[in-house]
């Protein structure tokens, strides 16, 4: 059996501490060298970033997020010991851990550390598949020719680097396909490597429970322990046909699931499925006016990043939730592909006026989704609205002023609402 020292990368045959450094962190296993598919995920990252940034946090409880009424980004393992997790409602997070230091999120900073541990891993393998700013899937498939090292020693130097020249830790997932390395990556958090071989899939997954897969929340999984599916070996007394016939196309991917199956491939384009923006209230409000102006502003963050991502979207979605965060989403489809804020924010609007609910409401939110290239969006017109073209045309015209002269150059009267 093959083994590894995650601290000097010393293989040697399976001891429980490292013959050359005497660490104990020792990774065996009869597949580690041969196993090509994984999943790095950060640990709490963006707590992890503000306590690297700031020393005098060091040892305390820190969360990330908006505010008393907001909700939690992300946690440190010291919050996180508390009971506290990411979405929760931050009032209570605060009931669990009241000496929490609680800090505003930092995007750029969190995005500078995710471009650089991108980088680290561009250096391993072109086949990488971003899931968000701290995880990624890897495919390291023929890359032991070009590094004249194993997947997973590579993968052990790679999370040695991000704590060494990042002040970061990840922890990694190995296994042979993407849901497996994703679940392997769960196994031993943080600064952990976990492995998942072929031979023991079966055996590994037979107990856990039907949570532990990707995508299946509060709501499928009730829908489940309704069918008396709770763990794996539950889904396997299943017929693939009556899975299809009750769950639909969720039905398949769980019979294959159930049995440690997932074809899908490392992608490194990935197409982008939605673009949204939303915000969460200092107080709850009703107030027509109030909403009407975070609208337009959510509108607008989400036409810039369609417009910086050169993307546009067919579908304009309004989501609201209630102070006893019960969401409400409505959803138009348009003639044609947008990523016009004008445009954005009518048919959000109109949303809006059609929902006949006063409020109070403690969030909203805008998206658009269906998307597709801004070649031929925006050209259908719109023949009740004859001043759509010229209120187009403007908005080019202040996104040109915005882009020389900053984002505040031209501000419109409801964006002050």
């Amino acid at each position: 059996m093959a083994s590894l020292c995650r601290d000097c990368l010393k293989e040697q045959p399976a001891v429980a501490r490292c013959a050359a450094c005497g660490s104990p962190r020792v990774l065996s296993h009869p597949e580690l060298m041969d196993l090509t598919i994984a999943h790095m995920d950060c640990d709490a990252f963006y707590a992890s970033v503000e306590k690297r940034d700031n020393p005098a946090l060091a040892g305390k409880p820190v969360i990330i997020g908006g505010g008393r009424r907001g909700v939690v980004s992300t946690a440190c393992y010291v919050a996180r010991i508390r009971g506290v997790r990411s979405a929760m409602p931050m009032f209570k997070a605060l009931k669990l851990c009241p000496e929490a230091v609680i800090i505003k999120p930092r995007m750029e900073a969190y995005v500078e550390a995710s471009r650089a541990i991108r980088a680290m891993m561009e250096e391993l393998t072109p086949a990488i598949q971003p899931l968000s700013l701290d995880e990624a899937f890897l495919d390291m498939t023929g890359t032991q020719r070009l590094h004249g090292a194993a997947p997973a020693v590579m993968l052990a130097r790679l999370v040695r680097r991000m704590k060494t020249e990042l002040g970061l830790t990840g922890s990694i997932g190995l296994s042979h396909n993407k849901f497996l390395a994703k679940v392997a990556s769960d196994l031993d958090k943080p600064h952990g490597f976990s492995v998942i071989g072929k031979a023991e899939t079966a055996e590994f997954l037979r107990d856990k429970p039907v949570s532990m897969i990707w995508g299946v929340g509060a709501v499928t999984q009730a829908a489940l322990e309704k069918a008396g599916v709770r763990s794996f070996s539950d889904l396997l007394r299943w017929e693939r046909e009556d899975l299809v016939l009750r769950f639909g196309g969720m039905g398949e991917r769980l019979w294959h699931l159930a049995r440690g199956q997932d074809q899908r491939r490392v992608s490194a384009h990935e197409p982008v499925k939605s673009i949204s923006k939303e915000t969460t209230f200092g107080e709850d409000t009703g107030d027509a006016d109030i909403l009407d102006g975070h609208i337009w502003r959510l509108s607008v963050q989400v036409a810039d990043r369609a417009k910086a991502k050169g993307m546009a979207g067919r579908i304009v979605t309004l989501k609201l939730k209630h102070a006893n965060f019960k969401s409400l989403t409505r959803r138009v489809s348009l003639p044609d592909h947008t990523q016009l804020a004008d445009r954005i924010y009518r048919h959000a609007r109109a949303l809006f006026d059609q929902l006949g609910d006063p409020g109070p409401f403690r969030l909203i939110g805008v998206g658009i989704s269906d998307i597709g290239t801004p070649e031929g969006a925006d050209l259908a017109g719109d023949l009740l609205d004859p001043q759509a073209d010229q209120r187009n045309r403007a908005e080019r015209a202040t996104d040109s002023i915005r882009s020389r002269f900053g984002e505040k150059a031209i501000v419109k009267g409801r964006a002050l609402r």
